[in-house]
């Protein structure tokens, strides 16, 4: 049976942990031991002490040494998170106690890359030795990652969330779409497109139940053809992006900004189709209740600054 967390938080020991992370490292008692620079008795003490904590074994002993079980690769991944987070703790209060920015650990959906890279340039000429991680993924995985605690902020959408009011949202702006292609696509030279017209390519979609997805199904849905079959489906930037240069026939739909910025290095091309769908604005998202961290707070000025000059732009004729 495996231990209450009761249990776990009372008699696990860092110094425990960084055994486990050797032991994966090493595969002998003996080196691990020497890693952490403790005896091998104390090594082997310490082990009994953590499956004991556990309530399971971990490893299981072979004649080429020890080797973690299903259980035990599970612990150990932990322990590597738990080391790094100390890791991070130490580098961000080492910042603030040197009055500099510390750590940021920043989420962002494709369509806001743009956005964040912007504010992101300012923040660090005033801060230059912010170290931050940037977190490329899907709203529905970063609200996951805001849950754990492993991010302080993320530009997103709580709306896929099933407990949207769990977060504090800053809206930000619309993310416009536009559909892209190769530069050499067959429909490259088109001046006005119909959806019915794409219909014998293949496309690049975003994963079931996003936002992007659920635009284009309901565009499909509103002029009464069928949602594409066989589709490539990804939340990334960089796939999204392959897939088209290594295939001239597939299509797919990007937030117009890193449209832009693809286009402009010749890498696809826009085509002229107009959606009649908006697509849902996005927001800093952060846990509701949760004060930001000063970096996160400076950086969501920053933000904020950068939608407005875009607001901006957009409006002028």
């Amino acid at each position: 049976m495996i231990a209450p967390l009761a249990t776990l938080a009372s008699r696990l020991r860092i110094k425990q942990l960084r055994l486990l992370i050797a032991l994966d490292e090493q595969g002998s008692l003996h080196r691990a031991a020497e890693q952490v620079a403790i005896s091998q008795p104390g090594a082997t003490k310490a082990l009994h002490e953590i499956e004991s904590t556990f309530g399971t074994p971990l490893f299981t002993r072979t004649s080429q040494g020890l080797v973690a079980n299903d259980l035990g690769r599970c612990v150990i991944r932990y322990a590597r998170l738990i080391h790094s987070d100390l890791a991070h703790l130490r580098e961000e209060m080492v910042g603030i106690s040197q009055g500099y920015g510390g750590r940021l650990a920043v989420g962002i959906i494709m369509g806001a890359v743009p956005l964040l890279m912007r504010a992101l340039t300012r923040l660090r000429a005033k801060q230059p030795e912010l170290s931050v991680e940037i977190i490329e993924d899907t709203s529905a995985r970063l609200l996951g990652l805001i849950d754990q605690g492993r991010l302080d902020l993320a530009i997103c959408r709580n709306s896929v969330s099933r407990r949207p009011d769990a977060y504090t949202c800053v809206s930000l702006h619309e993310e416009p779409l536009v559909l892209v292609a190769h530069p050499e696509h067959p429909l490259a030279g088109s001046t006005r497109l119909e959806l019915q017209q794409l219909q014998g390519y293949r496309w690049v979609i975003f994963p079931s139940n996003m936002p992007m997805r659920l635009l284009l199904e309901r565009e499909f849905s509103q002029v009464g053809l069928e949602f594409p079959r066989y589709p490539l489906e990804t939340a990334s930037t960089f796939t999204t992006l392959s897939l088209l240069r290594e295939d001239p026939e597939l299509v797919a739909l990007m937030p117009r900004d890193v449209a832009q910025f693809s286009e402009g290095f010749g890498m696809i091309r826009r085509l002229p189709l107009s959606l009649q769908s908006r697509s849902e604005p996005y927001g800093v998202v952060s846990r509701s209740g949760a004060s930001l961290a000063p970096p996160a707070q400076l950086l969501l000025e920053e933000l904020q600054r950068e939608s407005a000059t875009d607001a901006t732009s957009e409006d002028r004729p």
